[in-house]
């Protein structure tokens, strides 16, 4: 699985998979933020980095609608944990961030993950 087909509606940046499944990053826009709130990538490709090619696609389009973005999501957070020379995307409360406070932001998303099932 290297180059997915990714597409995307107004409120979900998506790829469908060999098997149907989709994996998936729903997003809102509002007041020029675009807010990462949900990723999901099916079991069984898990590991493969398509979670990670669905979050630079939300960045290519966060860039061509000169939108900034803010990571709600584990995931989204845990991407610009690791990737600090994209944050320059993110909304200035984020930019600045040291890692101990992306770890508190990471934690508290995966709490609120945890208890939505």
């Amino acid at each position: 699985m290297d180059e997915l087909r990714i597409k995307h509606t107004s409120q979900v940046i998506y790829a469908v998979l060999p098997d149907g499944s989709k994996a998936y990053v729903k997003y809102s826009v509002e007041n020029n933020v675009m807010k990462l709130v949900e990723t999901y990538v099916p079991q069984q490709y898990r590991g493969r980095g398509l979670a990670k090619q669905l979050v630079e696609y939300a960045i290519e389009m966060a860039k061509s609608n000169r939108l900034v973005i803010e990571p709600v999501c584990s995931y989204a957070i845990y991407y610009f944990m690791k990737n600090p020379e994209k944050r320059h995307i993110l909304h200035e409360a984020f930019r600045m961030l040291n890692d101990e406070e992306w770890q508190k932001l990471y934690e508290e998303a995966r709490k609120r993950e945890a208890m939505k099932g």
